[in-house]
Protein backbone atom coordinates (compact mmCIF):
# COMPACT_ATOMS: atom_id res chain seq x y z
CA UNK A 1 0.00 0.00 0.00
CA UNK A 2 1.43 3.53 -0.71
CA UNK A 3 2.03 5.53 2.25
CA UNK A 4 -0.84 8.05 3.26
CA UNK A 5 -0.53 11.31 2.48
CA UNK A 6 0.44 14.08 4.96
CA UNK A 7 -2.17 15.77 6.78
CA UNK A 8 -0.93 19.34 5.37
CA UNK A 9 -0.11 19.96 1.78
CA UNK A 10 3.53 21.49 0.59
CA UNK A 11 2.08 24.91 0.83
CA UNK A 12 0.97 24.54 4.33
CA UNK A 13 3.89 22.90 5.16
CA UNK A 14 6.32 25.73 3.41
CA UNK A 15 3.88 28.36 5.43
CA UNK A 16 4.78 26.44 8.28
CA UNK A 17 7.99 26.42 7.61
CA UNK A 18 8.06 30.17 7.37
CA UNK A 19 5.96 30.85 10.20
CA UNK A 20 8.83 29.00 12.62
CA UNK A 21 11.72 30.66 11.49
CA UNK A 22 9.89 34.11 12.53
CA UNK A 23 8.91 32.68 15.51
CA UNK A 24 13.11 31.97 16.09
CA UNK A 25 14.39 35.04 14.38
CA UNK A 26 11.57 37.05 16.92
CA UNK A 27 12.72 34.90 20.12
CA UNK A 28 16.81 34.98 19.29
CA UNK A 29 16.71 38.79 19.20
CA UNK A 30 14.37 39.19 22.63
CA UNK A 31 16.68 36.40 24.45
CA UNK A 32 20.06 36.91 22.50
CA UNK A 33 22.77 35.04 20.81
CA UNK A 34 24.35 33.79 23.85
CA UNK A 35 21.24 32.90 25.78
CA UNK A 36 21.05 29.44 27.13
CA UNK A 37 18.46 26.80 25.49
CA UNK A 38 16.64 24.49 28.33
CA UNK A 39 15.44 22.60 25.75
CA UNK A 40 18.65 21.61 24.05
CA UNK A 41 20.94 21.26 27.06
CA UNK A 42 24.39 22.60 26.39
CA UNK A 43 22.84 24.47 23.41
CA UNK A 44 22.75 28.22 22.93
CA UNK A 45 20.35 30.36 20.92
CA UNK A 46 23.32 30.51 17.98
CA UNK A 47 23.71 26.87 18.21
CA UNK A 48 20.25 26.38 17.17
CA UNK A 49 19.96 29.41 14.61
CA UNK A 50 23.39 27.60 13.10
CA UNK A 51 21.87 24.12 13.11
CA UNK A 52 19.12 24.89 11.70
CA UNK A 53 20.57 26.67 8.89
CA UNK A 54 22.46 23.52 8.34
CA UNK A 55 20.14 21.57 8.18
CA UNK A 56 17.58 24.14 5.79
CA UNK A 57 20.86 24.06 3.55
CA UNK A 58 21.47 20.37 3.48
CA UNK A 59 17.39 19.50 2.64
CA UNK A 60 17.98 22.57 -0.62
CA UNK A 61 21.48 20.71 -1.61
CA UNK A 62 19.15 16.53 -1.80
CA UNK A 63 16.01 18.29 -3.69
CA UNK A 64 18.38 19.90 -5.98
CA UNK A 65 20.33 17.02 -6.76
CA UNK A 66 23.55 18.45 -5.49
CA UNK A 67 24.33 15.91 -2.85
CA UNK A 68 24.61 12.24 -2.95
CA UNK A 69 23.16 10.93 0.36
CA UNK A 70 22.79 8.58 2.46
CA UNK A 71 25.84 10.81 3.85
CA UNK A 72 25.07 13.94 4.48
CA UNK A 73 26.26 15.14 1.53
CA UNK A 74 27.46 18.69 2.44
CA UNK A 75 30.66 19.90 4.40
CA UNK A 76 28.93 20.37 7.93
CA UNK A 77 32.21 22.08 9.35
CA UNK A 78 32.58 24.46 6.41
CA UNK A 79 28.76 25.43 6.85
CA UNK A 80 29.34 26.46 10.31
CA UNK A 81 32.26 28.59 9.75
CA UNK A 82 30.14 30.42 7.31
CA UNK A 83 27.36 30.83 9.99
CA UNK A 84 30.12 32.07 12.36
CA UNK A 85 31.56 34.16 10.07
CA UNK A 86 28.41 35.64 8.78
CA UNK A 87 27.58 39.65 9.72
CA UNK A 88 24.31 38.51 10.98
CA UNK A 89 23.66 34.47 11.69
CA UNK A 90 20.15 35.68 11.73
CA UNK A 91 19.86 37.09 8.18
CA UNK A 92 22.24 33.91 7.27
CA UNK A 93 19.37 31.57 8.60
CA UNK A 94 16.93 33.74 5.95
CA UNK A 95 19.01 32.80 3.33
CA UNK A 96 18.95 29.31 3.53
CA UNK A 97 15.74 29.48 4.26
CA UNK A 98 14.66 31.89 1.04
CA UNK A 99 16.43 28.75 -1.06
CA UNK A 100 14.49 26.24 0.27
CA UNK A 101 11.16 27.45 -0.21
CA UNK A 102 12.26 28.41 -3.61
CA UNK A 103 13.00 24.88 -4.18
CA UNK A 104 10.06 23.65 -2.51
CA UNK A 105 7.94 25.70 -4.53
CA UNK A 106 9.50 25.15 -8.21
CA UNK A 107 10.25 20.81 -7.65
CA UNK A 108 7.96 18.55 -9.52
CA UNK A 109 4.89 16.67 -6.88
CA UNK A 110 6.85 13.78 -9.12
CA UNK A 111 10.48 14.69 -7.90
CA UNK A 112 13.04 11.81 -7.44
CA UNK A 113 15.16 12.35 -4.30
CA UNK A 114 16.97 10.76 -1.33
CA UNK A 115 14.43 10.70 2.00
CA UNK A 116 15.09 8.81 5.34
CA UNK A 117 11.84 8.45 7.10
CA UNK A 118 10.16 4.89 7.07
CA UNK A 119 6.11 5.67 5.56
CA UNK A 120 7.19 8.37 3.46
CA UNK A 121 5.35 10.48 0.89
CA UNK A 122 6.66 11.32 -2.09
CA UNK A 123 10.01 13.44 -1.76
CA UNK A 124 8.67 16.83 -2.49
CA UNK A 125 5.86 16.54 0.37
CA UNK A 126 7.92 14.32 2.78
CA UNK A 127 11.26 17.26 2.66
CA UNK A 128 8.60 20.00 2.84
CA UNK A 129 6.88 18.00 6.00
CA UNK A 130 10.34 17.59 7.85
CA UNK A 131 11.32 21.21 7.78
CA UNK A 132 8.36 22.44 8.50
CA UNK A 133 8.57 20.27 11.86
CA UNK A 134 12.21 20.69 11.88
CA UNK A 135 12.01 24.03 12.28
CA UNK A 136 8.89 24.27 14.21
CA UNK A 137 9.96 22.39 17.39
CA UNK A 138 13.49 24.53 17.38
CA UNK A 139 10.86 27.64 17.55
CA UNK A 140 9.58 26.15 20.49
CA UNK A 141 13.34 25.49 21.66
CA UNK A 142 13.73 29.35 20.51
CA UNK A 143 10.97 30.54 22.84
CA UNK A 144 11.75 28.52 25.75
CA UNK A 145 15.24 30.30 25.59
CA UNK A 146 13.67 33.80 25.77
CA UNK A 147 11.08 32.27 28.89
CA UNK A 148 13.87 30.51 30.16
CA UNK A 149 11.55 27.47 30.44
CA UNK A 150 9.44 25.28 28.10
CA UNK A 151 6.57 27.25 26.56
CA UNK A 152 3.10 25.73 27.11
CA UNK A 153 0.27 25.27 24.51
CA UNK A 154 -1.36 28.07 24.54
CA UNK A 155 1.65 29.94 24.99
CA UNK A 156 2.92 28.74 21.39
CA UNK A 157 1.52 29.98 17.83
CA UNK A 158 1.17 26.10 16.27
CA UNK A 159 -2.30 24.88 15.31
CA UNK A 160 -3.82 21.73 15.49
CA UNK A 161 -3.99 20.92 12.21
CA UNK A 162 0.28 21.32 11.95
CA UNK A 163 0.47 19.68 15.40
CA UNK A 164 -1.61 16.55 14.27
CA UNK A 165 0.83 15.93 11.27
CA UNK A 166 3.65 16.43 13.21
CA UNK A 167 2.90 13.54 15.71
CA UNK A 168 2.11 11.68 12.66
CA UNK A 169 5.75 12.23 11.50
CA UNK A 170 6.80 11.52 14.44
CA UNK A 171 5.02 8.74 15.55
CA UNK A 172 4.65 6.74 11.48
CA UNK A 173 8.18 8.24 10.17
CA UNK A 174 10.56 7.74 12.85
CA UNK A 175 9.38 5.49 15.23
CA UNK A 176 8.64 2.48 13.17
CA UNK A 177 12.93 2.55 12.12
CA UNK A 178 15.40 0.34 13.09
CA UNK A 179 17.49 2.98 14.40
CA UNK A 180 14.82 4.31 16.53
CA UNK A 181 15.62 3.49 20.34
CA UNK A 182 11.92 3.52 21.47
CA UNK A 183 11.89 -0.35 22.58
CA UNK A 184 10.21 -2.33 25.29
CA UNK A 185 10.93 -6.06 26.74
CA UNK A 186 7.35 -6.61 27.50
CA UNK A 187 5.22 -5.71 24.07
CA UNK A 188 2.96 -3.18 25.00
CA UNK A 189 -0.02 -0.62 23.22
CA UNK A 190 -0.17 2.71 23.29
CA UNK A 191 -3.17 5.09 22.20
CA UNK A 192 -2.41 8.97 21.30
CA UNK A 193 -5.62 10.52 21.53
CA UNK A 194 -6.24 13.96 20.61
CA UNK A 195 -9.31 15.92 21.55
CA UNK A 196 -9.39 18.19 18.74
CA UNK A 197 -8.71 16.57 15.62
CA UNK A 198 -9.98 13.13 14.34
CA UNK A 199 -6.97 11.05 14.39
CA UNK A 200 -5.37 9.13 16.29
CA UNK A 201 -2.55 6.41 16.74
CA UNK A 202 -1.93 3.16 18.07
CA UNK A 203 1.60 1.95 19.12
CA UNK A 204 2.59 -1.52 19.31
CA UNK A 205 5.98 -1.26 21.22
CA UNK A 206 8.25 -4.46 22.14
CA UNK A 207 11.75 -5.12 21.64
CA UNK A 208 12.13 -4.80 17.76
CA UNK A 209 10.89 -1.44 16.15
CA UNK A 210 7.76 0.03 16.87
CA UNK A 211 4.38 -0.49 14.89
CA UNK A 212 2.87 2.27 14.38
CA UNK A 213 -1.18 2.37 13.12
CA UNK A 214 -3.62 5.15 12.08
CA UNK A 215 -6.63 5.19 14.05
CA UNK A 216 -10.06 7.26 14.04
CA UNK A 217 -11.37 5.69 17.02
CA UNK A 218 -11.03 5.38 20.86
CA UNK A 219 -9.14 2.12 21.24
CA UNK A 220 -8.46 0.14 24.02
CA UNK A 221 -4.38 0.40 25.18
CA UNK A 222 -2.42 -0.54 27.92
CA UNK A 223 -0.97 3.36 28.43
CA UNK A 224 -3.66 6.10 27.14
CA UNK A 225 -2.05 9.92 25.98
CA UNK A 226 -4.51 12.36 26.25
CA UNK A 227 -4.53 15.87 25.49
CA UNK A 228 -4.96 18.93 22.75
CA UNK A 229 -3.19 17.90 19.77
CA UNK A 230 -0.32 20.58 20.38
CA UNK A 231 -0.09 19.61 23.79
CA UNK A 232 0.59 15.79 22.18
CA UNK A 233 2.97 17.34 19.46
CA UNK A 234 5.07 19.00 22.43
CA UNK A 235 5.24 15.98 24.81
CA UNK A 236 5.74 13.65 22.11
CA UNK A 237 9.04 15.63 20.90
CA UNK A 238 10.44 16.25 24.53
CA UNK A 239 9.28 20.07 24.60
CA UNK A 240 5.96 19.68 27.23
CA UNK A 241 4.42 17.75 29.86
CA UNK A 242 1.04 19.07 29.17
CA UNK A 243 -0.90 16.11 28.34
CA UNK A 244 -2.69 13.35 30.99
CA UNK A 245 -1.21 9.48 30.86
CA UNK A 246 -3.81 6.42 31.73
CA UNK A 247 -2.24 2.99 32.79
CA UNK A 248 1.62 3.62 33.58
CA UNK A 249 2.81 6.70 36.00
CA UNK A 250 6.63 6.01 34.38
CA UNK A 251 5.65 5.74 30.59
CA UNK A 252 6.28 9.62 29.95
CA UNK A 253 9.46 9.72 31.87
CA UNK A 254 11.07 6.32 29.76
CA UNK A 255 10.09 7.80 26.36
CA UNK A 256 11.76 10.85 27.17
CA UNK A 257 15.01 8.53 27.93
CA UNK A 258 14.42 6.62 24.71
CA UNK A 259 12.99 9.32 21.85
CA UNK A 260 15.76 10.54 20.50
CA UNK A 261 16.07 12.39 17.10
CA UNK A 262 19.16 12.88 14.96
CA UNK A 263 19.52 15.88 12.47
CA UNK A 264 20.10 13.55 9.19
Amino acid sequence: MPPTPPILTVAEHAEGLGDAVAVIRANAVAAGLDAVVPTCPGWSVRDLVTHLGVVHRWADAVLTGRVSPPATGIDQPAVEAEARAAADVLDWLDDGLVDLVNTLAHSPDDLEAFFFLSDAPPARQAWARRQCHEATVHAVDAMSARLRRSPTAAETWIRPRLAADGIDELLTGFLPRRSSTVRSEQPIRVAVLPADVEQAWLLDIGPGPVVATRTGTDTAADVTLRGSAVQLYLALWNRGEEIEVAGSDQWLAGWREQMRVRWS
